[in-house]
């Protein structure tokens, strides 16, 4: 279990950041995955509604992102000069990376001590992510693995003309210069265009998740896990996008290592955060504010559609409402 963070009243389990009066909504979830129409009723002029009485598939209890292991050009630079992006293999230390994350990953999920747990994976279609997944995956005996999605969304950023190295060194000093998040390679993209195509497989994602679609029709087992196998980047922006960070916020993030997995654990109200699986300090290193940090916190026990009046990222916005709370 994660420490507390700095900043928690030491008599009370909620942050107080401003006057939580002024109906303010941030950081909420109010996403149209949170009312299904799939089991809508039709009235006579076709306007469907929500059926009140269907009852949702339990959501997975993990969404886990797992970085590739040691690629060639990671070790490398020169190679990308060679091969293609997407046909850049695993090391041989990327190889017993991968191994190595599907022990500790199988050991994670043993460690919730029930019998039907099972995993479901996504994957970027680059050479290097598919074979992380192949050799994480032998950790698991096949009546565990539900499924496999490749999926090109969760490709790497697209960086350009790798052909010529010094032009790349000049465009990535030029990135450093200009943001990360808003910089577009020349022919490629930027951090900004990976947001844009991974906003659109959240929503696939959410969909997935809320029809069930990891276990056979009205089969309800709460013990999935999903996996998504992708590139350092493209897992930030997912993080970012799927907790409504800001830019600045995503330019403070470092990089996982290869091989490593950050854990998005379903709290006790149902929504996903990150403080159940890491520490305090585990996400400090990874590059988590206070505010961050404040909002992982209140994820931990908040319901689904619950909106988040007492969000802490408003107080960089919205200066004056310490004037309005200190008004008598």
């Amino acid at each position: 279990m994660a420490t507390l963070i700095a900043g928690l009243s030491p008599s009370s389990s909620k942050f107080h950041v401003f006057n939580s009066s002024i109906s303010i909504r941030c950081c909420g979830d109010q996403s149209a995955g949170e009312t299904d129409f799939t089991s809508a009723n039709t009235n006579t002029n076709g306007y469907s509604f929500p059926n009140p009485n269907l009852v949702r598939p339990p959501r997975p209890r993990r969404i886990i992102l797992v970085r590739h292991g040691e690629s060639e050009g990671n070790v490398d630079e020169s190679a990308y000069t060679r091969i293609a992006d997407p046909r850049i293999s695993l090391t041989q230390r990327g190889i017993r990376e991968a191994e190595e994350c599907g022990r500790d990953m199988r050991s994670m999920i043993e460690g919730d001590g029930v019998e039907d747990w099972s995993v479901y994976f996504y994957v970027s279609p680059y050479k290097r992510t598919r074979q992380t997944l192949q050799h994480l995956a032998t950790s698991f005996d096949p009546p565990r693995i539900s499924g496999l999605r490749e999926e090109p969304r969760l490709r790497e950023q697209d960086f350009g003309n790798f052909q010529d190295r010094e032009r790349m060194r000049v465009e990535k000093a030029m990135r450093v210069l200009y943001g990360r998040f808003f910089y577009r390679f020349p022919n490629g993209e930027s951090a900004a265009d990976v947001y844009d195509r991974i906003t659109g497989f959240r929503e696939t994602l959410k969909s997935d998740i809320d029809v069930g679609r990891f276990q056979p029709p009205g089969q309800r087992n709460p013990n999935m896990n999903l996996v998504l196998v992708s590139h350092g980047l493209t897992l930030r922006v997912f993080l970012m996008r799927w907790y409504k960070w800001t830019v600045d916020q995503y330019e403070r993030l470092n990089n996982l290592g290869n091989g490593k997995m950050i854990v998005m654990e379903k709290g006790f109200g149902g929504r996903y955060t990150l403080l159940l699986h890491h520490t305090e300090n585990e996400l400090r290193q990874f590059g988590l504010t206070d505010e961050m940090l404040i909002d992982q916190e209140w994820q931990k026990h908040a319901q689904i559609g619950e909106l988040n009046y007492d969000c802490a990222m408003m107080n960089s916005f919205f200066t004056h409402f310490d004037d309005e709370c200190n008004v008598t």
